[in-house]
């Protein structure tokens, strides 16, 4: 039996900005409803983590949670690292794409793509 977390208990949060391009995204690519967006982490980068964003299946570990109408699943030993980020989404002159503001970041590298606690 899988349990899914409402929104209010979910470890990160998106603006409305990331939400209206996460939904083109999910749109354009066709994305199945068995698939969620994956948010997470994994060893690497100059700053030690990289974050992870991307559709995937669930997987043994996940939790599942409904956050702004999008599905989105995170290995229950990342949300340690992730709880209170908040993801947006940039489409200026100077930037495009996903950003990560994570308070439990003590540093994070220059393109923001990877941090370290």
């Amino acid at each position: 039996m899988s349990t899914v977390i409402e929104s209010v208990s979910a470890p990160v949060s998106f603006t409305e900005g990331a939400v209206a391009e996460l939904n083109k995204l999910i749109d354009q690519q066709e994305i199945s409803p068995d698939f969620g967006l994956r948010v997470g982490v994994e060893g690497g980068g100059c700053s030690g983590m990289n974050y992870i964003l991307g559709f995937d299946q669930k997987k043994d570990g996940d939790q599942e949670f409904i956050i702004n109408g999008i599905k989105t699943f995170m290995h229950k030993a990342h949300g340690l690292y992730l709880a209170g980020m908040q993801i947006d989404f940039q489409d200026g002159l100077n930037a495009r794409g996903f950003t990560f503001n994570n308070p439990n970041a003590a540093s994070t590298c220059g393109c923001g793509s990877s941090f370290s606690v």
